[in-house]
């Protein structure tokens, strides 16, 4: 197995920043869509292992389970191409600092791909409420099923964020998250092989999981999961804090933020600072 630099990963970062803010609208969109789609199937998966587990071998095990399943999503993405906003959030503030592009193209590839990643997810959020989330009877009448249930918990306590202690916590939580996440990518690139890349996105998507960071684009599907399940069969007494608003109020826009934060400051500007002149080099050898 072949391994990079992390200078020569910071290289390829730029040059794949570069190509990803050149894309047609359209065929971005697409690969957002899809990638927002993979995330909710890692999700999806997650959600149905961990149903149960915290009952018999407790809530640290039953967490671990929910992260050593979830990144299933991330490695669809990265061995297919698509694209998701949590990786461009480091992708094109690299290609900036190395000269590639500039805010103009940056903007577009954020909006475009955070849309695509959000219908995506939707999607994804609409056919398994209405398939392994439910139970249907001969009459067409919903009821949860312990996946569905398990599906209402997860996103009743991701819009459980209140005051503003609450909002910087999300806030923490998506930086670390999004500090991982492209770590993940960051050790992907660093191999040459499908196995290579798969064990370095696995381990840092399993530890932010596990550890109860935030995701945006994993929210987009967790919490619409729970809000269209609940809809559909009914759920907790309690259930009104779930709902559209506090999806974006109580955890997305605050996710988001801090996933940028951790991707543009934390992994793009750190590392162009550690590498400058080994990254200079290389792109004056091209």
């Amino acid at each position: 197995m072949v391994t990079f630099s992390p200078a020569q990963v910071c290289v390829k970062i730029g040059t794949a920043g570069k190509s990803k803010c050149c894309l047609p609208a359209g065929n971005m969109f697409v690969r957002a869509f899809l990638a927002g789609a993979y995330i909710a199937m890692g999700a999806a998966l997650a959600t149905v292992g961990s149903t149960g587990v915290a009952d018999i071998l407790g809530a640290g095990i039953a967490q671990f389970v929910l992260g050593a399943l979830f990144p299933i999503g991330l490695i669809l993405v990265v061995l297919t191409g698509a694209e998701l906003f949590t990786g461009d959030a480091m992708f094109a503030p690299m290609a900036i600092l190395q000269g590639h592009t500039g805010l103009k193209g940056l903007i577009y590839l954020w909006v475009v791909v955070y849309i695509g990643n959000l219908v995506g997810s939707l999607f994804m959020a609409v056919l398994v409420s209405y398939g392994p989330y439910t139970v249907w009877d001969a009459a067409g009448v919903a009821t949860l099923s312990a996946f569905g249930t398990r599906a209402i918990a997860i996103a009743t306590a991701k819009v459980s964020y209140f005051g503003p202690m609450g909002i910087l916590s999300v806030f923490f939580k998506g930086i670390l998250c999004n500090w991982l996440v492209c770590l993940a990518l960051f050790l992907g690139l660093a191999a040459d092989d499908v196995i290579g890349k798969m064990a370095g996105v696995w381990f840092p998507i399993m530890a932010f999981v596990a550890s109860g960071f935030e995701h945006c684009v994993a929210n987009m599907y967790f919490i619409p999961a729970g809000i269209i399940t609940n809809m559909i069969a009914g759920g907790p007494a309690n259930i009104e804090i779930l709902n559209w608003g506090t999806m974006w109020t109580n955890n997305i826009i605050w996710s988001t933020l801090g996933n940028i934060v951790g991707a543009a400051i934390f992994m793009a500007v750190i590392y162009s600072f550690c590498y400058k002149s080994e990254i200079c080099a290389l792109c004056e050898a091209k």
